[in-house]
Order: C-alpha cells, then sequence, then structure tokens
C-alpha cells in the first residue's frame, strides 16, 4: 500500500510535509519512550498546519504553524531544544520563502527569540532584506513585540550533557589518547515545513539551532536561501536537513529547484539526483522533504534516519523516522 508520501493527486488540495532532521538514529538513545514523544509531536506539528490549510490558509502561515510546535518542543534541535555553542550558548537560524512571489526573510545568530520562524516572517514582510542575523534581527523582534525569553529558556540538561560529552571527545582526540568517535546523532534536530495550499501556492519554512559545539558566529544552510530552504510555485519547495557545510556548498534546496526547471525532470527524480549521488558523493549527509504543485512529496536522506512526516486533505498524520 502506498505511503502518504508517494502518492501523487491531478488536482491536489493541499498538502503539508514536516522533518525534524536527519542523521544516525541509535536505537540504544531513541527508546520507545522518546520514539512516542517525538512522534506525538510530529503528529501535533501536522495538524496544527492542517488546520490552517483546512480553512483556505496561506501555506506560508501553515508552515510557520508547524515548524512554531516543533520549535517549543526540547526533542528537536531549533527553539527550545537547540544545540548548544562551544561557549554553552544557542544561535538559532531560521528562514522562510513564499513560493507564490518567491519574496523570503531570515534570521541568524539569533538568542533570545522564542519562535525563530516568527522573525524569519517578519524580515519576510516587514522589511527591505532577506537575512537579518544577530543584535539587528533581535532589534526587529523587539520591535515588533515577538517573544523573546532569557537564556536559561533555551538550554537544557540534555544539552548541556551532549556539549560536555563532545568537549571531552576533542580534548581527548587533541590530547592523542585516541580517536574522537563524534557522533551523527548530536546534531539531529533541525526542523522545516513545506505546504501546499488550495489557492496552489507553494511555501517553504526551516529553524534551527545549528551545529552541537560550533565556533562563535558559525552560521549554517537553514537561513540560507537556496541551501538550506527555497520554493517557488514553478518547480518546487524544500527544506533541507544535514551538515549544513555541504549544503551551502551544493546549494541543494535551489539545486532541486533548478533541475527541475531546466531539465524537465520529475520531483522525485530531482530529489533523488541531488541528495543520493550529488550530496553523497560530495561527503554530505542529511536529507530534505520536498513538495511540487501537483501535490508530488520526496523524502530522500542519505543518512540512517531522518523524522518525517505529511499530512493532506484527509487529515491523517503519516510519520517515519528510520528507513520504513
Amino acid at each position: 500500500m502506498a505511503t502518504p508520501a508517494s502518492r501523487s493527486q491531478p488536482s491536489p488540495d493541499f498538502v503539508l510535509v514536516i522533518h525534524g532532521g536527519a542523521g544516525v538514529v541509535p536505537k540504544d538513545e531513541l527508546t520507545p519512550e522518546k520514539e512516542k514523544a517525538a512522534r506525538a509531536t510530529m503528529d501535533a506539528a501536522l495538524l496544527a498546519g492542517h488546520s490552517v490549510l483546512s480553512r483556505g490558509g496561506k501555506s506560508v502561515d501553515a508552515v510557520i504553524a508547524a515548524i512554531k510546535i516543533l520549535e517549543d518542543s526540547p526533542l528537536f534541535n531549533a527553539g527550545k531544544g537547540s544545540v548548544l555553542t562551544a561557549d554553552g550558548t544557542v544561535g538559532m537560524d531560521a528562514s522562510i520563502m513564499d513560493g507564490s512571489t518567491c519574496q523570503a526573510g531570515a534570521c541568524a545568530d539569533v538568542k533570545h527569540v522564542k519562535n525563530p520562524i516568527e522573525l524569519a516572517r517578519l524580515v519576510m514582510n516587514k522589511t527591505h532584506h532577506v537575512l537579518l542575523a544577530g543584535d539587528g534581527a533581535e532589534i526587529l523582534a523587539k520591535e515588533h513585540g515577538l517573544t523573546l525569553m532569557p537564556a536559561d529558556y533555551f538550554i537544557t540538561e540534555h544539552r548541556k550533557l551532549q556539549l560536555q560529552r563532545i568537549q571531552k571527545q576533542e580534548q581527548e582526540r587533541k590530547a592523542g589518547e585516541k580517536k574522537a568517535q563524534l557522533n551523527s546523532a548530536d546534531n539531529i534536530g533541525t526542523v522545516g515545513a513545506v505546504a501546499l495550499d488550495k489557492h496552489g501556492n507553494l511555501a517553504a519554512g526551516t529553524s534551527t539551532g545549528g551545529m552541537a559545539n560550533k565556533r562563535f558566529g558559525r552560521i549554517g544552510d537553514s537561513p540560507v536561501i537556496g541551501a538550506g530552504t527555497y520554493a517557488n510555485n514553478q518547480t518546487c519547495a524544500v527544506s533541507g536537513t544535514g551538515h549544513g557545510e555541504y549544503f551551502l556548498r551544493g546549494v541543494v534546496a535551489y539545486d532541486i529547484a533548478a533541475k527541475m526547471e531546466y531539465q524537465g525532470v520529475s520531483l522525485a527524480n530531482a530529489a533523488e539526483e541531488v541528495v543520493m549521488r550529488k550530496l553523497k558523493d560530495a561527503g554530505g549527509r542529511g536529507g530534505v522533504i520536498a513538495l511540487d504543485a501537483k501535490g508530488n512529496v520526496a523524502m530522500p536522506f542519505n543518512s540512517e534516519g531522518m523524522y518525517r512526516g505529511v499530512i493532506r486533505a484527509d487529515g491523517k498524520p503519516w510519520t517515519a523516522i528510520r528507513k520504513e
């Protein structure tokens, strides 16, 4: 039986697809309780976006509604669950793109904004810019009354222990005691969503805490339009997750859309070629969620797993974590 991810609709009503990060999903770490909690949060995100779309709302608003649920959960590497920098702080990034206009907004290295995806929309709608970073981005958030939180809100015990372990491994590696066994599960959790609304418009958004133990000021692919996020009604909407440096070099999100536009290939073939060959051959690990204006969905990933989910007009959430 076809999964919701593989179905195609000639005249689609609306579709929402989400991801919660790609990478290694160790069975000993993903306990049944954690898996149940993660799936419940993804279900809630899908239903939040579905509520917007079912009322005839815009794809941009559905994407933001879904991502906010994931940002508010400590289970994912975004918002409250963000990984910590080498200094023990957070530096959050987010972006949004409207496929009907190709307008986009993004923020980077913000430390107090409860929902960075909302700030990304502010940049898109209230400024002439695409990307604002650091203090400038937070000033805009304050000017428009976005919810700001103290630093402690974002720092969970799980992330503190994670940072301690990573830094201990680095010290051992530098001392030559042993080769560090870096765990690619440490950076799982970047969240994103793509949507097609009843009006035939696409949108994409991505939000992340970035890379655990990253250097001060590091910015990855998630807030960079074309790398981690892209949407255009003429091609597709894409949100990526994985090793950001490789997504930046490969302009992964736009590369999928470009293959569709210039080579006339299908969404599935374009996404598969970029993620499973080009990205993988370059040494990058991760995946994407992608959606076209016909309601076709693609979710390729070259890592062990990727948290992902789909909901269509019937309102039934479908989620998966591993290659199932």
